[in-house]
């Protein structure tokens, strides 16, 4: 049941990101923008951490995976399959980006810790 909370938590987030977040920067501006983004990611992070909907045991990129994933498939399914296999340069260069963060963050802690001692 944990994997169900955890599927439908992610699906919330993208759900709202691309069903609300546009049309309030559309019909407000950047205060819509602003708005929607505090409101909704408050929101799910509410749902998903505090109240426990997602099972977040270990390392995993809740909220952004869960949007991505909702980004990629309506953008699909609105304008074709061709779409995502034209993201994947793209999607490659953000797997690189965050091999280069993760690896300089593993670095930096380990330093800090020799600096402690």
């Amino acid at each position: 049941m944990k994997h169900v909370g955890s599927i439908l938590g992610a699906a919330l987030a993208g759900l709202f990101v691309f069903g609300v977040w546009g049309r309030f920067a559309e019909a407000y501006g950047i205060g819509g923008g602003w708005f929607a983004g505090l409101a909704i990611i408050s929101i799910m992070w509410f749902l998903n951490h505090f109240v426990g909907l997602i099972n977040n045991d270990g390392a995993w990129v809740d909220l952004g995976l869960g949007v991505g994933v909702a980004g990629t498939t309506s953008g699909a399914f609105a304008n074709g399959w061709d779409t995502v296999s034209a993201s994947f340069p793209t999607l490659g260069l953000v797997l690189l980006g965050a091999c280069c963060g993760g690896i300089t963050a593993g670095l930096f802690q380990k330093y800090q810790a020799s600096k402690a001692n």
